[in-house]
C-alpha cells in the first residue's frame, strides 16, 4: 500500500503543472535582463528584470484582462486576431497540462521488501487561479536480473489546502501543515500508515503561518520522532485600540460601545514575495503531549518558542543536532540579521547569514518524559558557529553526526552580486555534543574562479536534499548548474573529490529528487523533451561512484497529448559555444572564454527561408537559462519560431571570473554578448536577417528595469542598482539618499536614456504588486515610448508580484506573447 495514501479522496485527474516561466521572450532580441537598451540599433528590447532565475517578456493592455468576460475582444480587435487568440490559446492549454514534479521521498517498508517512493506533483488550476498539489506513490521493485521497475498507484491524490509536508526520519509518520488564509489556527496533522493519528490547531496568539517558501522554510523531526522544530511567523504585536472617546488604555474598564484597532508601528519585511509576512521565528512542538478528559485523549500540542534568540535575527532552515543520551538537545539554524534595514532577500544570496546553535526548549526527565525547560536563563546562549565566513546556509549533519556540512554564498555577499558561485564547507561536530563557536571551518568545494574547458565550473546549488547522503555517510549527491545545463554531482566531504554522475555527454538537464540507498531517483528533461524520471545506480564492481548507469522509468506524471508529442518530436536543440568579441588584456581569463546559447529549431526547413527567431534572456542578471523543459518556451517553439536562449557573461554556471565581469558593465557587455550570439546564429545560416531590417521586429518584456534612477528609490533592493551600475565599488557607496551625480549615472545606464532610438513595437507585462521592479518602472517607459509615437501594448496584473506566476496571469502572458509575435512575424 502506498504510504499515507488513504487520507485524501482520490481524483481521476492527472497531476499536471506548468513550469515556472521566467525566460524573457523577446522577438529577435529582447534584452530582458541585460538591463539596457541597445545603443547601436533603433529597435531595442527592454532590460533587466532584476532577480529571477528567468525573466519573461510579455505584453499588455490597460487593466487586468485583455479578453472581456462576455467573450468580446477589447477595442474592436478584428476577426482574424480573435481567431489567432482562439487558436493559440488551444495550443497553450495543451502545454499547460504538462505536469511538474516538485519533490520526492523514498521509504523502506516494514516488511523490508522493495522501496516505496512518493512524488509531490502539481498543476495550475486556471479556473480557480491556484495550483493543485498531488501525491503519487510508486513501489520500486528490483528484479533478480538487476532490472528496476516502478509500480505506480492508479491515481494521484489531491492534497487540498496543504502548505507543506515532511516525512519523519523512519518514514513511519508524515507531518502535514495547513496554513489558514484567514485568522484561523494553523493545522498540524500527523499521518500514520492508515489514519490521521494526531491533529493540532495552533492559534495565532502562539504564532502565525508556518514558513513554506523554500528559503526561511525549515521543518525538522528529532531522531526519536517526538519533537518537531519549525519556522513560523511570530505572533502579531498588540495594536492600539480607539473608541468613540479616543484612545482606549489596555485593561480599561470603559464599556466597549464600539472600537477599532489602529495600525501601530510599521514593520519592515523582507521585500518581494514577503509583503505582510511577519518575522520568521523558531518553535518546537511536542507531538506526544496529551490531555485526558473523561478517558478520551486529545492532542494538546505543547508548542514553545525558542528563547534567547536576538530579535534582529530572522530564522530559517532549522535542523536538529545529533542527540546524546543525558545531554541537552540542540537546534542548528540559519540566521539573517536585519541590521538597519531588511533589503529584499528573494533571489538575493548576497544577504549575510550564519549558522547558529541553541538549546531546544524541552529536556528529557528522569521518567524519560519530555518536559519544558524551567530555568530558561541558563540556556539562552546562542552560539554562532560560522563567525569567520560571511554566509552559511542549508546545514546538513552527516548520518553519524560527526560533522556538519553547509553551503556558502560568500562570493555573493563579499562582492555585492545578488547571486554568484557557491562553496561547500564542513565543521567537525564536537564529540561532547556542545556547539563550539571556534570550530574550524574546512573548505570542501572552494569557489571556482575559472574552469578549464569541459571541467567542473563551480558549485551553483539552489537547494539540497534533506537526506543527501550515500550509504558511506561521506558522499553527498547534489544538483548544480553546469554551464547551460543542470547536472547531478557527487561530493566526498572528507577528500573533496567531486564527480559528475549524470551523463557528461548529454546536453539535457538533470535534477536529483531523492536517494534510495546508494541509488538515485532523478528527473531529466530538455527544451524539447518533457521531464522523464530516471533511476541511477553506480556501476557494479566500480570502486568509486564515478561511473553510473541510468534507467528510463515509465511514468504517467509528465504524459502529454498526442498533439504535443508530435510537435516536440519535430524540434531539435543544441548548445552552441560562441566566442566573445572585444577581448582585451584587462579582462580576466574567465571573462574571455566563449559564452553559450541554447538553440531550438525545427528539424526540417519548409523553404530556403529560416523560421523567425525569438531571442530569450534570463533575469538577474546573475541567473542562468538551463536546458530543461519549459512549457512556455515549448509553446513558442511549437508555434513556428526558432529560439536563441543566451547565457551572456555574468550568468551562473560559468565560473566566478566570468560572472564578476558584468557588474559595472550592464547594458554594454551583456548587450554585446547577445548581439554576438545573434550574429553567430545568422552566420551559421540558422536565422535570416532579412526578417528584421531594424534587427528586431517586435519585443515583449516582463516587469523590466527601464529606469534605474527611478527604481533605486522604490525597489526592495536599492543596493542592487548600485552594484550592477558601479561594480563591486557599488556595495560600499550604496546609500538610501543618492546624490544628483549618482542619479545621473543610474539614468545613463538605463534603457530610458536611449528611448529616442527605439522603433520596436513592445509589449509590457507588469505585476502591480511587484516590489522588486515596481510597476512604475515599466509604466513610465511604456508611456514615454507611446508619447514619441511608438507602438505599445500594456497588461497590468493587479495581484501579481515580480514573477507573474499566478496561473491565469501566466497563461494570459504567454498567450499574448504568441499573438503579438505572430502579428509582426507574418
Amino acid at each position: 500500500m502506498a504510504p499515507f495514501s488513504h487520507l485524501i479522496p482520490p481524483t481521476s485527474q492527472w497531476c499536471v503543472n506548468l513550469l515556472r516561466p521566467r525566460f524573457s521572450s523577446l522577438s529577435l532580441p529582447t534584452f530582458s535582463n541585460t538591463h539596457h537598451l541597445l545603443k547601436r540599433f533603433t529597435a531595442k528590447p527592454l532590460s533587466l528584470s532584476s532577480n529571477q532565475k528567468f525573466v519573461c517578456f510579455a505584453m499588455d493592455v490597460p487593466g487586468a484582462n485583455s479578453i472581456k468576460e462576455n467573450g468580446e475582444m477589447p477595442w474592436g480587435v478584428d476577426e482574424a486576431t480573435e481567431g489567432e487568440y482562439a487558436s493559440q490559446s488551444e495550443l497553450l492549454q495543451e502545454f499547460t497540462s504538462i505536469s511538474t514534479i516538485d519533490k520526492a521521498w523514498t521509504f523502506k517498508p516494514e516488511n523490508g521488501k522493495g522501496v516505496q517512493a512518493m512524488f509531490s506533483i502539481s498543476q495550475p488550476n486556471l479556473l480557480a487561479n491556484k495550483r493543485r498539489k498531488y501525491i503519487l506513490s510508486s513501489h520500486i521493485v528490483k528484479e533478480s536480473d538487476g532490472f528496476t521497475s516502478f509500480q505506480w498507484a492508479p491515481f494521484p491524490i489531491e492534497m487540498t489546502g496543504v502548505s507543506t509536508m515532511v516525512p519523519s526520519p523512519s518514514g513511519s509518520k508524515l507531518l502535514v501543515v495547513r496554513n489558514s488564509e484567514n485568522e484561523s489556527p494553523t493545522q498540524f496533522e500527523i499521518w500514520g500508515a492508515s489514519e490521521v493519528e494526531k491533529e493540532f490547531h495552533i492559534p495565532h496568539s502562539v504564532h502565525g503561518s508556518v514558513y513554506s517558501d523554500g528559503w526561511f522554510e525549515g521543518i525538522s523531526w528529532n531522531s526519536d520522532e517526538t519533537l518537531i522544530a519549525y519556522v513560523a511567523e511570530e505572533p502579531s504585536p498588540s495594536k492600539p485600540t480607539f473608541s468613540g472617546l479616543g484612545y482606549k488604555k489596555r485593561g480599561s474598564a470603559e464599556k466597549d460601545c464600539g472600537s477599532w484597532k489602529g495600525q501601530g508601528d510599521w514593520e519592515e519585511d523582507w521585500g518581494e514575495t514577503y509583503a505582510g509576512k511577519r518575522q520568521p521565528a523558531l518553535f518546537v512542538i511536542n507531538i506526544n503531549s496529551w490531555m485526558e478528559v473523561l478517558t478520551v485523549k486529545f492532542c494538546s500540542g505543547e508548542v514553545h518558542g525558542v528563547d534567547g534568540i536576538e530579535k534582529s535575527l530572522s530564522i530559517g532552515q532549522v535542523v536538529w543536532a545529533p542527540s546524546m543520551k543525558g545531554l541537552h538537545q540542540y537546534l542548528v539554524f540559519v540566521g539573517w540579521s536585519s541590521g538597519g534595514r531588511k533589503l529584499g532577500i528573494k533571489y538575493c544570496y548576497n544577504r549575510p547569514c550564519a549558522l547558529y546553535a541553541v538549546r531546544a526548549p524541552f529536556h528529557e526527565s528522569e521518567a524519560n518524559e519530555l518536559r519544558p525547560k524551567e530555568n530558561v536563563s541558563e540556556d539562552v546562549q546562542v552560539v554562532n558557529l560560522t563567525q569567520s565566513i560571511s554566509s552559511a546556509f542549508f546545514p546538513r549533519f552527516s548520518p553519524d553526526g560527526k560533522f556538519l556540512v553547509f553551503l556558502s554564498a560568500k562570493s555573493s555577499v563579499d562582492s555585492g552580486a545578488h547571486s554568484a558561485t557557491d562553496s561547500l564547507h564542513r565543521i567537525d561536530w564536537p564529540t561532547d555534543g556542545k556547539p563550539d563557536p571556534s570550530a574550524k571551518i574546512v573548505d570542501v568545494v572552494p569557489v571556482v574562479m575559472c574552469a578549464e574547458d569541459g571541467c567542473f565550473p563551480g558549485l551553483y546549488c539552489s537547494s539540497i536534499l534533506g537526506k543527501p547522503w550515500l550509504s558511506d555517510g561521506y558522499t553527498m549527491i547534489l544538483s548544480s548548474y553546469w554551464r547551460s545545463t543542470q547536472a547531478i554531482i557527487s561530493v566526498h566531504v572528507l577528500s573533496g573529490k567531486l564527480v559528475r554522475i549524470s551523463p557528461g555527454d548529454s546536453d539535457f538537464s538533470w535534477n536529483v529528487l531523492a536517494l534510495d540507498g546508494d541509488n538515485c531517483v532523478a528527473v531529466c528533461s530538455s527544451p524539447i523533451d518533457v521531464p522523464q524520471i530516471k533511476y541511477g545506480c553506480p556501476d557494479e564492481g566500480s570502486s568509486t561512484v564515478s561511473s553510473w548507469s541510468w534507467a528510463d522509468i515509465s511514468s504517467s506524471i509528465s504524459r502529454c497529448s498526442e498533439k504535443v508529442r508530435t510537435l516536440l518530436s519535430s524540434l531539435q536543440f543544441s548548445v552552441m559555444k560562441i566566442p566573445v568579441r572585444g577581448v582585451t588584456e584587462n579582462l580576466s581569463e574567465g571573462a574571455r572564454k566563449p559564452i553559450e546559447a541554447i538553440f531550438v529549431s525545427s528539424k526540417s526547413k519548409k523553404s530556403d527561408a529560416c523560421d523567425p527567431l525569438i531571442v530569450m534572456l534570463h533575469g538577474g542578471p546573475h541567473s542562468v537559462s538551463v536546458s530543461s523543459f519549459s512549457k512556455s518556451l515549448a509553446f513558442l517553439s511549437s508555434n513556428g519560431y526558432s529560439l536563441l536562449i543566451v547565457n551572456y557573461r555574468g550568468s551562473l554556471g560559468f565560473g566566478e571570473e566570468a560572472l564578476q565581469s558584468l557588474p559595472g558593465k550592464v547594458g554594454s557587455q551583456d548587450v554585446s554578448d547577445v548581439l554576438t550570439a545573434i550574429d553567430h546564429t545568422i552566420d551559421m545560416g540558422l536565422a535570416d536577417p532579412s526578417k528584421a531590417p531594424d534587427k528586431f521586429v517586435a519585443a515583449a518584456v516582463r516587469n523590466p528595469v527601464c529606469n534605474l534612477a527611478l527604481m533605486v528609490g522604490t525597489t526592495d533592493i536599492p543596493d542592487w542598482c548600485f552594484v550592477e551600475t558601479c561594480g563591486i565599488e557599488g556595495k560600499s557607496i550604496f546609500t538610501e539618499a543618492p546624490s544628483a551625480e549618482q542619479l545621473k549615472l543610474l539614468h545613463s545606464m538605463s534603457p530610458i536614456s536611449h528611448l529616442s532610438k527605439v522603433k520596436t513595437p513592445t509589449l509590457f507585462l507588469l505585476g502591480a504588486q511587484d516590489l522588486r521592479v515596481p510597476v512604475s518602472n515599466g509604466l513610465q517607459y511604456a508611456r514615454a515610448l507611446k508619447e514619441k509615437g511608438g507602438e505599445v501594448k500594456v497588461i497590468v496584473f493587479p495581484n501579481d508580484v515580480h514573477g507573474i506566476e499566478r496561473p491565469q496571469s501566466d497563461f494570459e502572458s504567454f498567450l499574448n506573447i504568441g499573438v503579438w509575435f505572430k502579428k509582426y512575424c507574418k
